[in-house]
């Protein structure tokens, strides 16, 4: 993966993560099973999926750069991840979205079946001050 790449989309042009610290991102790939979008050796696309490869996922950071949207790419992207044996075995897998609800729907996504036991500890603007 090119780090420096996806920090910078990360950083700056995503909803979810503004502003996060490089030494975050570092972190994060690390610690994830990540698939990365390429042409001619530039990143174009991104995902993450933050997993134990036993029983649980959850899908984190996809994007595709604006200039390349609208070819499909994010699908390629999906398909690729839900297609891989360790992830048809996954007992739950988990994302968040703002507003590509239609693109993960033809994945399997769903809201969940009983949300009142779903939890969360959500800290906004951590990376404000950053």
């Amino acid at each position: 993966m090119d780090i420096k790449a996806v920090h910078q989309f990360l950083s700056k042009e995503s909803y979810w993560a503004k502003g996060i610290p490089l030494e975050t991102v570092k972190t994060a790939l690390q610690n994830s099973f990540c698939v990365g979008l390429f042409k001619d050796e530039k990143q174009i696309g991104f995902a993450r999926l933050v997993t134990d490869y036993a029983t649980f996922g959850y899908l984190a950071d996809v994007y595709v750069l604006s200039e390349y949207r609208g070819k499909e790419l994010s699908k390629m992207i999906m398909k690729y991840i839900m297609d891989l044996d360790f992830v048809q075995g996954l007992r739950r897998t988990l994302l968040a979205t703002l507003d590509a609800h239609s693109l993960y729907r033809q994945f399997g996504f769903e809201s969940p079946e009983n949300p009142e036991r779903l939890m969360e500890i959500k800290r906004n603007n951590l990376y404000k001050d950053v």
